[in-house]
């Protein structure tokens, strides 16, 4: 399935650090060339009259360094008025804050000043539109910026009281120059009201107002069914009931609201199954009920999960990266910024999660050797070495001085090619001999590797722009039976995300299990209720 426009996870690049707190904001020195005659605005104020704002507001130290900083970068000059009154910026940004706490639920940034403002603009004739009365401009001015400031931090890097790295996320947290994005929406005025978020942030807010509408219209009642499965051309009354929840997803697009399993119901089943991870065989069971039945609360608190995540995510990502989303059981190559192929992964077990972080991938290895974990050679190896005393020849294993290691070959457990982007974790992409297990919807076996499903595609792709390695030659070194080292000419990125939801290259909005109980802990956090 082709998926996760240029997402993720995606993905998540970038550039800081995983901290809550934020650093020490460096003050910019005043910038006194900028005066009247080459500015946009004849308005200014004294530094005195700003202080004096900051001490009757309660600010922490990196709000009141962020506000310091941005007025000292244009010497005092005012940013959301002009001569005319009220900037147009002004407006679409107060516009932009008020649909962010709808849809994010997010009373946090909210100013009741500010709120009434807005409503008067918003009940004032157009030529009117703009005006504020001179002695409150000063007082609007600041407490504008104090709101975009509050708003972007939330809106555009992530809620910074979420511990990232204490809820599994080892990703970089994207961090903005905020003052730089301000003044990119002065100078353009508002118009385009450009948000620094990942496309595909925006592609899940568009689905989050869709569930909010029917979460408005009342209409998510349980289904009960009256036998385990459902099958094409039976009727019952659940048959009913699922075709109005079908309908309501977008995955039924006809009024049919008769109790018949129809060719029509098979189709859209079968959609919804592809959608949600699950096996595709357009019966109604109690895997399919099971996610027909969530509340409409859970699958919104799981969009808001999300969207917090891609917060944290570069709203760009390199133009050749390759994405592994972890509940999806799927990785992803992005070639020149379009999602190129597909392939299905098996991830670490519940008691082995797999690490949400980035690498860059630096060595193909053929034929290689494992070197055994100490974890497993203590709980497996060394218990059938007492029962067993010929265990490592039968598993072809031998002792490496004090570690043991599986020779090369067919039955080793890397298979016949890894491909290591060196991290403190010890993860890396691999083949496998146990193949059944990708045509499994639950992928969640191994102890924290990845295992591909096509990993000699994989090695001719790392090595496609390297003329010395064919196709054959790929495959002779895979069953050589002796172990090579290949260093790729160019690292290609390597990102390790988890996503429970997200809306694939073909328009579909994707929902998965969260395997690893990671939304579970957001939840906690995000909601109070």
């Amino acid at each position: 399935m082709k998926k996760l426009v240029a997402l993720l996870a995606a993905a998540a690049i970038l550039a800081a650090s995983c901290k809550n707190k934020e650093k020490a904001f460096e003050v910019q020195p005043r910038d006194t060339s900028i005066v009247v005659q080459n500015s946009f605005s004849t308005l200014f104020f004294d530094s005195t009259q700003l202080e004096t704002f900051m001490t009757g507001e309660t600010l922490n130290d990196s709000l009141t360094a962020r506000i310091r900083s941005f007025y000292n970068s244009r010497n005092f000059q005012y940013a959301w008025f002009d001569s005319t009154g009220l900037a147009e910026q002004a407006h679409s940004f107060l516009n932009m804050q008020s649909q962010y706490i709808s849809y994010a639920r997010d009373s946090s940034v909210y100013n009741a000043k500010l709120g009434q403002l807005l409503d008067s603009i918003g009940s004032r004739p157009d030529t009117l539109a703009y005006q504020v009365p001179g002695k409150d401009r000063l007082g609007y001015e600041l407490l504008l910026t104090e709101y975009f400031f509050r708003y972007a931090v939330k809106a555009y890097q992530g809620d910074n009281q979420l511990d990232a790295q204490g809820l599994g996320w080892f990703i970089p947290r994207k961090k903005l120059d905020l003052s730089a994005v301000l003044d990119s929406m002065i100078g353009k005025k508002g118009a385009t009201a450009y948000e620094p978020v990942n496309r595909q942030y925006n592609l899940l807010k568009t689905e989050l107002l869709k569930y909010y509408a029917i979460e408005k219209e009342g209409k998510w009642d349980s289904i009960r069914m009256d036998k385990p499965v459902y099958k094409p051309g039976e009727s019952g009354e659940a048959i009913r009931q699922v075709k109005q929840r079908l309908t309501l997803t977008g995955d039924l697009s006809a009024t049919d609201t008769t109790a018949l399993f129809d060719t029509a119901l098979v189709s859209a089943v079968k959609h919804f199954q592809k959608r949600y991870g699950l096996k595709q065989d357009g019966a109604i069971g109690k895997n399919l009920l099971k996610e027909l039945n969530r509340p409409i609360q859970e699958r919104i608190r799981q969009l808001l999960i999300n969207m917090e995540r891609l917060r944290w995510v570069s709203a760009e990502l390199p133009a050749d990266y390759l994405l592994v989303n972890i509940p999806a059981y799927t990785l992803y190559v992005y070639e020149s910024g379009q999602l190129n192929w597909t392939m299905n992964v098996v991830v670490g077990a519940v008691a082995h999660n797999t690490v949400i972080f980035q690498g860059d991938m630096k060595y193909v290895v053929f034929a290689p050797y494992w070197n055994v974990p100490p974890s497993i050679i203590k709980n497996e190896i060394m218990p059938g070495i007492k029962r067993n005393p010929n265990y490592l020849a039968q598993k072809n294993m031998e002792w490496n001085g004090g570690n043991v290691r599986q020779k090369p070959g067919p039955g080793n457990s890397l298979g016949l090619v890894k491909f290591l982007f060196p991290n403190t974790y010890n993860i890396y992409l691999h083949d496998t001999p146990s193949k059944s297990l990708f045509g499994e919807t639950n992928r969640a076996f191994s102890h924290g590797c990845i295992r591909l499903s096509e990993p000699k595609k994989m090695a001719e792709y790392l090595l496609r722009n390297d003329s010395t390695w064919t196709a054959d030659k790929i495959g002779a070194a895979m069953n050589s039976g002796k172990e090579k080292y290949v260093t790729l000419k160019k690292t290609v990125p390597v990102f390790i995300g988890y996503f429970t939801a997200w809306v694939g290259s073909d328009g579909d909005l994707n929902f998965r299990d969260d395997i690893y109980g990671h939304d579970k802990k957001m939840a906690a956090k995000m909601f109070t209720n």
